[in-house]
């Protein structure tokens, strides 16, 4: 999630405000409500899309469509917090991501699903960056930290718990009954934000003020090699939680192999930061994108009606889910250190885009691959385009490294 562009202004917040404040309690029951809609829906559409009789080759197109549009609203989001601000923005993007949830049950067409992920996808984006800027914007900062720390936690309960269950109860209950009881989830969450209190907030100096030293070109060059990172292992994301529910060898075992990969990105993104705070940052850059190329390959292999197969599903979900989890953590605190001070908010917007972009494409490439090269093709040529992005990994990147100390002492932009 991209971080706030705007700072506080006016007088001090109110004595409820602060992580154990009415309105940041507010945000992470409303933050649970909307990811309890996006997340089980990743794989539950492309499932409910291929009962309708699509083929392999277009049921990733409905979370390419979701990340497509989810892109798009993202580079409007600083035009549109200006005029409408982030509590409009929040309550818009819940019930946008809400309501077209109750349509899917009209049809199953690949066009009807396409057309209502599209919608989903500008809600999500809206809820993606209101929501985590309105962190920054509820606690003071000496409390900053922890806060985001308990909002990533109310966006990766939903991933472990929800996302698992959607396959189940889909498979086992029906899939009207998802639809359902995800958009009411999602509608729930636009009572509480608009409940929200927020000051007021100003708009933080653009990159016009900046010096001239300090062009756009300039200051995209060095997030690169972290951005490529994040996307080709995001690609993987997005092919995994799309077909696993298709290709693995029971609904039991995509279930489990699901829980499993959210769990584990949790676990990776928070034992990354505690060895990143230890040791420097950037050092899980390469052990991160192998645990990515190795768990993918596991996919590869896992095909099939075996105990064998089961299992594997299971570990390859649990290595590459701590080697994603981890690359999120690095790729971010590495982009925020690159961009430098006036960078902050171009370095969250790359960083989300990359992970959104990336999860939508890989999804569709998976879908295209299938028919040449088969599942298990389909995963190896994710495995392969993470591995080509290695040598990227190689760079220092520790702030005590000498060739980053001297790079900290030159304009942002310069290498």
């Amino acid at each position: 999630m991209a971080f706030s562009p705007f700072r506080r202004s006016g007088p001090p917040p109110a004595p409820t405000r602060g992580i154990g404040g009415r309105d940041f309690l507010l945000l992470l029951a409303a933050t649970l409500g909307t990811f309890s809609n996006y997340a089980p829906l990743l794989s539950v559409v492309p499932a409910w899309s291929a009962r309708g009789g699509t083929a392999l080759g277009g049921v990733g197109a409905a979370t390419g469509v979701t990340m497509a549009t989810t892109v798009g609203v993202q580079l409007f989001m600083a035009g549109l917090l200006r005029r409408f601000g982030l509590r409009t923005l929040l309550a818009a993007g819940a019930a946008l991501l809400g309501l077209p949830t109750f349509a899917y049950v009209l049809s199953s067409g690949l066009e009807w699903v396409l057309a209502v992920s599209a919608v989903r996808g500008a809600g999500f984006g809206m809820v993606a960056v209101a929501g985590s800027a309105l962190v920054a914007e509820l606690v003071p900062a000496g409390q900053r930290g922890r806060a985001v720390g308990r909002y990533g936690i109310a966006v990766g309960l939903p991933q472990v718990f929800c996302l698992p269950l959607g396959v189940w109860s889909a498979a086992h209950v029906g899939f009207t009954p998802v639809f359902i009881a995800t958009g009411l989830l999602s509608l729930l969450a636009v009572p509480l934000a608009l409940a929200l209190r927020v000051p007021p907030a100003t708009p933080r100096p653009s990159p016009a003020d900046a010096p001239a030293g300090l062009r756009a070109a300039g200051r995209l060059r060095p997030l690169a090699a972290p951005w490529a990172m994040l996307i080709a292992s995001a690609c993987a994301f997005g092919a995994v939680t799309s077909f696993l529910p298709l290709t693995a060898s029971g609904t039991f075992v995509a279930s489990t192999a699901l829980f499993v990969l959210s769990a584990t990105v949790i676990a990776g993104r928070w034992a990354a930061g505690v060895w990143s705070d230890r040791f420097g940052t950037g050092r899980l850059l390469l052990p991160g994108l192998l645990a990515c190329v190795l768990g993918v390959a596991g996919f590869a292999l896992s095909p099939g009606s075996s105990g064998y197969a089961a299992a594997l599903a299971v570990a390859a979900a649990a290595v590459y889910g701590t080697g994603f989890g981890a690359l999120q953590n690095d790729t971010l605190v590495v982009m925020f250190r690159r961009a430098g001070p006036l960078g902050n908010g171009m370095a969250s917007t790359a960083w989300n885009m990359a992970y959104d972009a990336g999860t939508g494409a890989g999804a569709v490439a998976l879908g295209l691959l299938i028919r040449p090269l088969g599942v298990s093709g389909g995963y190896l040529a994710c495995a392969a385009l993470i591995a080509l992005i290695l040598p990227l990994a190689r760079r220092p990147t520790d702030p005590d490294h000498p060739s980053e100390r001297a790079a900290a002492h030159l304009p942002a932009g310069q290498t």
